[in-house]
């Protein structure tokens, strides 16, 4: 028998947190995230309960975890659509009907209480988090900003009635073929057209202080149609930009300016740090900041973060200015290829973008819905 109960003591927390790393043990695909990010969601002032309550379950089977599932309530995404919504995500579970069964029935009853009629997912508090549920990929490493999962979790998933509601693509990008400088050449035509340069600074710190305002500014114009995203809020900024601090290097980042200093695009890329924390469980040990160091000084493949363009110049050619810049970075012979991470199927200008590169596409995601009255 399934007996489900919702997470409220510290033990509990150690289990819900714990128990995918038992279930994908020795699994050469799953990148588990950094446990001291995933603890923060238990914290009273963790900075998305501005705008979002949240439940955890656990399923056992005598005695022992067998799934577990997080419900989340995006307040300011429901006011945003003028929705009814409650997210699903952290869903993980062993390969058996009943215990997705259980978890999703308490998710669904909890959706009830709160006044809500539909669930969808996985998506997690915003589109900063992981989400989507990998249907196809299932023998790549996952980036280290998306999850894994194993083949069985949408047929669980189907079978309670949820269906497709959006899919992602992800690629692998490699750099064009010697020769072929069209992108730098459409780039340099953009740049000089409308009296462009490219911003710089001598440190991260630096480039952050005098970008962050306008950077978000033109993430919120940019992201404010595209599926999943939330209003930034100042804690999500704040969170945002520690984070860079640990893992951004300024050859991989990208900002061009008008003749007013004034932010009209960007693009962000990390170093790939998959590897070291899979190695390390996702606890930072001594020995794992030691990996993770080395692989933000020498990386070998790059994630594709985020890129943003002023939507008043969306339609100018801008997007060629961030692609020839990427070539750039694939052009460094210690670069095998970036990850383009989750590229909604239907956005058909970034699709098409990536066909100016090498592109292999080898991954897709999808987050299913389901209508509860």
């Amino acid at each position: 028998m399934i007996e489900i109960r919702e997470v409220k003591t510290k033990k509990d927390i150690r289990e819900f947190l714990n128990f995918p790393l038992r279930l994908y043990k020795d699994n050469p695909y799953f990148v588990p995230p950094l446990y001291g990010d995933e603890l923060q969601m238990f914290k009273k002032d963790y900075h998305y309960y501005t705008t979002c309550e949240t439940v955890f379950f656990l399923a056992t089977r005598d005695g022992k975890t067998v799934g577990r599932i997080q419900g989340i309530l995006q307040k300011a995404s429901n006011e945003k659509r003028s929705e009814k919504r409650v997210r699903f995500t952290r869903f993980d579970s062993i390969d058996d009907q009943e215990v997705a069964n259980a978890l999703f029935s308490a998710l669904e009853k909890w959706t009830l209480e709160k006044g809500m009629d539909t669930v969808v997912g996985p998506l997690g508090f915003s589109d900063l988090e992981r989400e989507g549920l990998l249907i196809d990929g299932f023998d790549q490493l996952s980036t280290f900003e998306e999850q894994y999962n194993y083949p069985y979790y949408p047929t669980l998933i189907s079978n309670l009635g949820y269906e497709k509601e959006v899919d992602w693509t992800e690629s692998k990008i490699y750099a064009p073929p010697e020769g072929d400088d069209s992108l730098d050449k459409m780039a340099d035509y953009v740049m000089k057209r409308y009296k462009l340069h490219v911003g710089e600074a001598p440190s991260i710190n630096k480039w952050l202080k005098k970008y962050q305002d306008q950077f978000f500014d033109i993430l919120d114009r940019s992201y404010s149609n595209i599926y999943g995203t939330v209003p930034f809020t100042e804690g999500m900024k704040k969170g945002l930009i520690s984070n860079f601090k640990l893992i951004i290097d300024l050859k991989h980042v990208a900002v061009v300016v008008d003749e007013n200093d004034k932010v009209v695009c960007f693009g962000l890329c990390f170093p790939s740090i998959a590897k070291p924390v899979q190695k390390c469980k996702g606890h930072l040990t001594p020995l794992g900041i030691i990996r993770l160091l080395w692989a933000i000084k020498h990386p070998r493949v790059i994630d594709l973060a985020l890129v943003g363009v002023d939507p008043q110049m969306a339609n100018m050619g801008i997007s060629a200015v961030i692609a020839a810049g990427l070539k750039r970075i694939l052009r460094d012979p210690k670069i095998e290829y970036a990850e383009t991470n989750l590229n909604l199927e239907d956005n058909y200008q970034i699709q098409n973008l990536w066909k100016r590169f090498g592109e292999v596409k080898h991954k897709r995601r999808r987050s299913y819905v389901k209508k509860l009255v």
